[in-house]
């Protein structure tokens, strides 16, 4: 049994990856995307098709906005594919510049899980991603009370995830690797990861106070962050770390022991905007890492629309 084989039989794997191909491969039981991936994945001459037909159905819609309306629906092409090669369920991404705005990200979420279920696709195997401001997560108890599941992504800090918790979000999405980076950048010493440590103690939170969300452990620098993780509920992993975990021979075992955390884990948190606020204006990590993550996805998002502007204009 490669590390692979060893993980699966602790953790629910997941591909991050907007490249089927990977999926092929690994066998995950999940898909998570996001609009850098699928930028990546959508310049290959293999997934051409899902463009061109993502050009057609903007053609023939009335807005004015096509090359919105050829967005949402390249990423709907994409997880429908997607859906056609996992067992499990995908995650789409909201458009990160309404990540500010309540409503917007609830019509925006309908909008895909419509377009979804015209495919023929059940909503229980989506996950929107939303990220993890507040108006965001205000939009997660919107919508998961309407049945639409949601993934909080973008996630830094405990206050975010206790409030993600609270508003009933399905899954949520810390991020190991880039939490360490930024400790890196400042010439931080430390014995402990401090991207591990943080999910450890998310996920711990999470099982004393028995909340229903799960966590799936994203952004990963290398198979230590990983294997240091093993038996949290998900591990979402880059097509580059899922070909060395299967290279790997070195025995899995579980690292996660909720027990040992949980004691040092405080009563339930109750999170109101200005708590949020307050708590996440007193993490300057958190506070950078999610207005970067932000203004990255929101680039991305918008190379991929103009990418679909040009091909739009190019076909008339």
């Amino acid at each position: 049994m490669n590390s692979l084989e060893g993980l699966k039989t602790l953790t629910t794997v997941v591909a991050d990856s907007g490249d089927f191909e990977t999926a092929r491969k690994y066998k995950p039981q999940d898909a998570t995307t996001n609009p850098s991936l699928i930028l990546s994945a959508a310049k290959l001459p293999a997934y051409s098709s899902l463009i061109d037909k993502a050009i057609e159905y903007a053609k023939q819609q009335s807005t004015s906005s096509k090359s919105a309306e050829a967005l949402d629906r390249l990423l709907v092409n994409f997880g429908t594919e997607y859906l056609k090669i996992i067992p499990g369920r995908v995650s789409t991404e909201v458009d990160a510049r309404l990540s500010y705005d309540t409503e917007g990200t609830v019509a925006k979420a309908r909008k895909l899980i419509s377009m979804y279920e015209e495919n023929g696709i059940d909503r229980a195997r989506i996950l929107i991603k939303i990220a993890a401001t507040w108006e965001g997560i205000q939009a997660v108890r919107i919508l998961e009370e309407e049945g639409i599941h949601c993934n909080v992504t973008l996630l830094f800090s405990l206050v975010q995830a206790a409030a993600a918790a609270a508003a009933g979000a399905t899954l949520i999405s810390p991020f190991v690797g880039r939490i360490t980076d930024w400790y890196n950048r400042r010439g931080d010493e430390f014995s402990v990861d401090p991207g591990v440590s943080s999910v450890k103690r998310i996920y711990a939170y999470l099982q004393k106070h028995n909340y229903r969300t799960v966590v799936m452990g994203a952004s990963f620098r290398s198979t230590g962050q990983i294997l240091q993780l093993a038996g949290i509920d998900l591990l979402t992993i880059s097509p580059a770390l899922l070909e060395q975990l299967e290279g790997m021979d070195t025995s899995v075992t579980r690292t996660i022991n909720v027990g040992v955390e949980e004691e040092t884990i405080k009563d339930v948190i109750h999170v109101s905007q200005a708590t949020f606020q307050s708590e996440l204006a007193k993490d300057p990590m958190a506070t950078d890492l999610l207005a970067d993550g932000i203004k990255r996805f929101d680039h991305d998002a918008q190379s991929l629309e103009a990418l679909l502007e040009g091909k739009l204009s190019h076909k008339g």
